[in-house]
C-alpha cells in the first residue's frame, strides 16, 4: 500500500536522522491507522463497521505509538536494534531502509487485511462484531494496564537488574505482549462477521511474531544474562497467557 509506504520512508528518514533505529516501534502502530484510514475512504461510502473499526484502530494505534514515543524518543537504541546494526556494517543506515522499515511495512500491510475486510463489508452488524470490538477493548486496557505498570517500574532507581513480577506481570511474563494478541484477534472477528474468515492468516501472522520473532522469543534470548533472577521468573511464571504462578517465590 503506498500510504503505508511513505510512512516507512518517513520513519526511515526520523530514525536515520537520529541514529536510532528502535524509533521504527513508535510508528508501527501507525501503519495501521494510515491503512484503516485509506481502507475507509477507498470503502466510501461508510458501511456498517466502519466507524466501529476506525474508532477502535485510532484508540490502540494513538494509545502505543505515544506511550513508546514517550518511553523511547530519548532513550538509548533497543539492544534488539544494535544487534541488527551491527551484524549488518557497513552501510546500515541505507540496508535498514528494507531490513526493518519495508519489512515492518509489508507486515503491517499483510496483518492489517483483517481491517480492510471489516472495513468493505456491507453485512449488517452481529453479535460477533460485538463480541470481536469487546475482545479488542479488552486487549487494549489489558496491554495499557501492563505498559503503565511496566514504566512505573522502569523509573524506580531500584529496579535496575531486578526483574518485575507484580500486578498483570505476576501472571505473565508478558501481559503487554498478550493483550496486544488480544487485540488482532478481536479485529478479526470484526472481520469474520463481515464475510472476512479468509483473513486468519493475519492474526496468526501477529501471534506468531509476538512468540516466536519479534516478541518473546527475541526479548528473552538474553534478558537471563542481564537479569539473573529471571531464570527463576521463567519457572514460576507463564510466558504468554496469564495464569497463576506456579510456585511462590521470593521477591526479587
Amino acid at each position: 500500500m503506498p500510504a503505508i509506504g511513505v510512512l516507512a520512508l518517513t520513519a526511515w528518514a526520523v530514525c536515520t536522522m537520529r541514529r536510532n533505529v528502535g524509533l521504527v516501534d513508535i510508528f508501527w502502530s501507525l501503519f495501521f491507522l494510515v491503512a484503516a484510514v485509506v481502507y475507509a475512504v477507498v470503502s466510501a461510502p461508510a458501511g456498517p463497521r466502519t466507524a466501529l473499526v476506525l474508532v477502535l484502530v485510532t484508540a490502540w494505534s494513538l494509545r502505543l505509538a505515544v506511550y513508546l514515543a514517550a518511553r523511547n524518543w530519548n532513550a538509548p537504541e533497543d539492544h534488539r536494534y544494535q544487534t541488527i546494526r551491527a551484524r549488518n556494517q557497513p552501510n546500515f543506515a541505507w540496508k535498514s531502509l528494507y531490513l526493518v522499515f519495508g519489512l515492518q511495512g509489508l507486515l503491517a500491510w499483510l496483518v492489517s487485511a483483517p481491517l480492510a475486510a471489516a472495513i468493505a463489508s456491507e453485512a449488517p452488524l452481529r453479535a460477533l462484531d460485538w463480541a470481536g470490538a469487546l475482545l479488542a477493548i479488552f486487549g487494549i486496557v489489558f496491554e495499557s494496564v501492563a505498559d503503565g505498570q511496566l514504566a512505573r517500574f522502569r523509573r524506580d532507581p531500584g529496579s535496575d537488574g531486578r526483574v518485575l513480577d507484580r500486578g498483570l506481570w505476576r501472571w505473565s511474563r508478558h501481559p503487554n505482549y498478550f493483550g496486544e494478541c488480544c487485540v488482532w484477534w478481536g479485529f478479526y472477528l470484526l472481520a469474520v462477521a463481515g464475510g472476512g474468515a479468509w483473513t486468519v492468516f493475519a492474526p496468526l501472522l501477529m501471534t506468531l511474531l509476538l512468540l516466536r520473532v519479534s516478541g518473546v522469543a527475541l526479548l528473552e534470548k538474553d534478558i537471563g544474562e542481564r537479569r539473573p533472577d529471571y531464570r527463576a521468573y521463567v519457572d514460576s511464571t507463564s510466558a504468554f497467557v496469564p495464569w497463576p504462578p506456579r510456585k511462590a517465590r521470593c521477591a526479587s
